[in-house]
């Protein structure tokens, strides 16, 4: 069994110095507190470089509004400056869907806002740019891996290029990058240049001669981003292959031209094996804040800090998520033996009394899921195994998590291990396996916390298929299935079901809809959610366009912000000032939450 650390990589000259380093080979920069746990990208990042010998130092949420004095404490690293916004795309991070600045940020200590810039990539590293100009700049993370090509910026409502343009940065790393992020450090140290570095997977960057990318079959070029700011059209036509590659097994060098250059994205690394992911969950986090914020809450922490995160990767192609198109459509699974050590691990945690906040994932019930025939898989083309039906290819099997579980029920110490991720209903409710009765059954039994949290997102089927989630037929045999659990064993739980207002195709007509029937099932939503168009999504290009890309079909999309708030309304139909027209009374309370 791994034990906790005690040792955190440095963020000051001080700790440098007191470790006998003169130079850092890497110095990592961090929209987010500076966090040693697993659940945090810059922190694994980190720890994977660490642990193939590299000298990593951290700076987190540098100021850099002041002298920048920040970006100038520890020099430059050996090899490469690594850039991130931290765990969440900082334009999410900050603002609403009615575009308010929040006024927390739950991965700053004590929740404070304003402690990151917007398009906090961009401005750190175009600071690093001119300020060591000669040191090698790499950019990863959710905020640089979604925006790596031509996107939709929600926040100033216009087409952007690749995120490599506007933030001078040389490299991109989009995706899970701890692999990737080990071989540019390798060849880096071997004295490659940065040009060199171009056939390194999972990478992205800007090439000057766009001829020699036309000539070779295996690349697809796009519509330039020129042409994307002139044509929605083209801007859709654009996304179709992007979600197409980004859902294959084998995909192909996508290149995107702007001006007289180009954007170049080359395909992902195979997906990691088990044994490569465990040893990465081994490695030796503190899993706590570091000792420079004496004490100080961080929110984002507390809420994940005896988690264990099972898997990677979801298949379920929502439209508006962006899973899939960071950490990848395949399931990537941890081995029992893996899981049960960083349990372990979690116990000698001083404050732990017993309670396990999460033991999940993108989607916890995804665990261990794969195709059958992985020959299938590699011809595949579909966003989803899923939806609109689940792929006859797909082993989607609860056994194996039915089977952690039962041993994580049986680990000293351990009072209950609760499942807040998500899970995908559709994958057991109505299949009839007794494995998929037995899992739901146990979920209840013994793996919520009292309120069963899951995502019908809407009502309207003409609504859902635009999310390319099931039918709400779905969701309510789910509620009847739940309750006869609860009757069965005497549970007093609830169901918490979470909601979408004005997503495309969604019109008031549809939120009335909803209105009717969540008070008809006597809900009283609590989480919900006005549509915010992220990069990188189907959602986001229709919202755009205007227009489903795949079929030319122009659709409903609520814009103004009195629309978006007139849609937001219907969530709460038992608040006086929000009260509908239309929406009938109901007598019936067994089911009120």
């Amino acid at each position: 069994m791994s034990k906790i650390t005690n040792t955190f990589l440095p963020t000051s000259l001080k700790e440098m110095k007191a470790l006998g380093w003169d130079q850092a080979d890497v110095i990592l920069f961090s929209g987010d507190a500076y966090v040693d746990h697993p659940s945090f990208g810059t922190a694994v990042i980190a720890r994977v470089l660490e642990a193939d010998g590299y000298k990593v130092a951290v700076i987190p949420q540098p100021n850099w509004r002041d002298d920048l004095r920040d970006f100038k404490k520890l020099g430059a690293p050996r090899l490469f400056f690594g850039v991130s916004s931290g765990n969440m795309d900082s334009m999410v991070n900050h603002y609403t869907a009615n575009l308010r600045l929040r006024s927390n940020d739950a991965y700053t200590p004590e929740g404070k806002a304003g402690f990151r810039p917007d398009y906090a990539v961009t401005v750190y590293s175009k600071i690093l740019k001119r300020l060591y100009p000669d040191i090698p700049i790499i950019i990863g993370g959710i905020e640089a891996s979604l925006r790596r090509l031509t996107h939709y910026d929600y926040w100033s409502n216009t087409l952007k290029p690749s995120i490599l343009v506007d933030s001078e940065a040389d490299l991109l790393i989009y995706g899970m990058g701890e692999k990737t992020i080990l071989e540019v450090a390798h060849q880096l140290a071997n004295g490659h240049k940065l040009e060199q570095l171009r056939s390194i997977r999972q990478l992205a960057f800007i090439d000057s001669n766009i001829e020699k990318y036309r000539k070779n079959e295996r690349n697809v070029v796009l519509n330039s981003f020129e042409e994307c700011c002139s044509d929605k059209k083209k801007f859709g036509a654009n996304f179709k292959i992007i979600e197409t590659e980004s859902n294959k097994v084998n995909a192909v060098t996508i290149v995107e031209p702007f001006a007289d250059k180009c954007i170049v994205v080359n395909p992902p690394l195979p997906l990691p094996t088990t044994e490569e992911t465990d040893n990465w969950y081994k490695l030796p986090f503190t899993r706590l804040p570091h000792p420079r914020y004496k004490g100080k809450n961080i929110p984002a922490w507390e809420m994940i800090k005896f988690s264990v995160n099972i898997h990677r990767g979801c298949f379920g192609g929502c439209s508006f998520c962006t899973i899939s198109a960071h950490q990848g459509k395949f399931i990537v699974s941890r081995s029992e033996e893996s899981i049960l050590d960083e349990i372990e691990r979690i116990k000698q945690m001083p404050d732990f009394k017993g309670y396990l906040s999460d033991i999940g994932g993108p989607s916890a019930n995804m665990y261990m899921m794969k195709g059958k025939n992985e020959d299938i898989c590699k011809k595949c083309h579909r966003y989803s195994c899923i939806y609109p039906s689940i792929c006859s290819n797909l082993d989607a099997n609860h056994q194996h998590i039915n089977h952690l579980y039962s041993k994580i029920r049986t680990v000293s110490g351990i009072k209950k291990a609760f499942v807040s991720s998500g899970v995908r209903y559709d994958l057991f409710i109505d299949r009839g396996g007794k494995d998929e009765v037995e899992y739901f059954e146990n979920l209840c039994r013994y793996h919520v916390s009292g309120r069963l949290k899951v995502a019908p997102e809407h009502t309207s089927d003409k609504v859902l298929q635009r999310m390319r989630k099931p039918s709400f037929k779905l969701f309510k045999k789910l509620v009847n299935q739940f309750e006869a659990i609860n009757e069965k064993f005497a549970l007093k739980q609830q169901i918490i079901p979470y909601f979408i207002s004005s997503h495309p195709g969604s019109t008031e007509k549809d939120m009335q809809e909803l209105a009717n029937e969540t008070k008809k099932l006597n809900f009283k939503l609590e989480q919900v959610q006005d549509f915010t168009p992220t990069p990188m999504t189907l959602s986001s290009v229709i919202y755009y366009t205007e227009e489903d890309p795949y079929t030319g079909e122009k659709v409903y999309v609520a814009k103004t912000k009195k629309d978006k708030q007139k849609q937001l309304s219907y969530f709460f139909w038992y608040k006086d000032k929000n009260k509908t027209s239309g929406i009938p009374e109901t007598k019936n309370k067994k089911r009120m939450h």
